[in-house]
């Protein structure tokens, strides 16, 4: 949460987002162990996603993780509302399914948090959760406390519960 955070102040009021890396930590429980930040495309009312800045840094992460796609893989996305309600927008909400409806990105389900800096300086959040032919669904996300992220490897830890009852249909 702490990169998040500084990501969020770095950027002010221009838009900002990038890339939801996680591992899957059991049944339907899934940690994002990094995130990624481009800085570039983003106004105070937008942001426009770079594909293949996204491509290579997923790559990348693949390569430190040693290729386990079943452990460690691409969750979805996250980007910034600094100056509106950290919830996703028409036009989030049309890109994210439109991806989750992709042959090419593979996914089953995928994440978008949108957040934004509060006046206290702590997070606002929320997360929606995109599969193929259904709604989107708004997920609980649950902080860990920081003593229980490892010290390598986690730029961001949160458990994101995509729970059944919340979607029978998720893969």
């Amino acid at each position: 949460m702490k990169r998040l955070r500084r990501e969020l102040k770095r950027a002010g009021s221009m838009e900002i987002g990038g890339l939801l890396l996680g591992e899957h930590v059991r049944e339907d429980i899934f940690r994002v162990v990094e995130i990624t930040a481009q800085h570039d495309g983003g106004s105070h009312v937008g942001f426009m996603r770079f594909p293949q800045q996204h491509n290579e840094q997923l790559q990348s992460f693949f390569c430190r993780t040693g290729q386990n796609y079943t452990r460690f893989n691409y969750l979805g996305e996250w980007h910034s509302h600094p100056c509106f309600e950290p919830t996703p927008s028409t036009m989030d909400l049309q890109t994210m399914q439109s991806m989750a409806s992709d042959p090419a990105v593979g996914a089953n389900f995928l994440v978008l948090i949108v957040a934004k800096l509060a006046h206290d300086h702590g997070l606002e959040c929320s997360a929606t959760v995109f599969q193929e032919g259904l709604i989107p669904l708004s997920v609980p996300l649950q902080a860990e406390p920081d003593d229980m992220i490892p010290s390598q490897g986690t730029a961001f830890a949160w458990i994101r519960r995509i729970i059944r009852r919340y979607s029978p249909h998720l893969k």
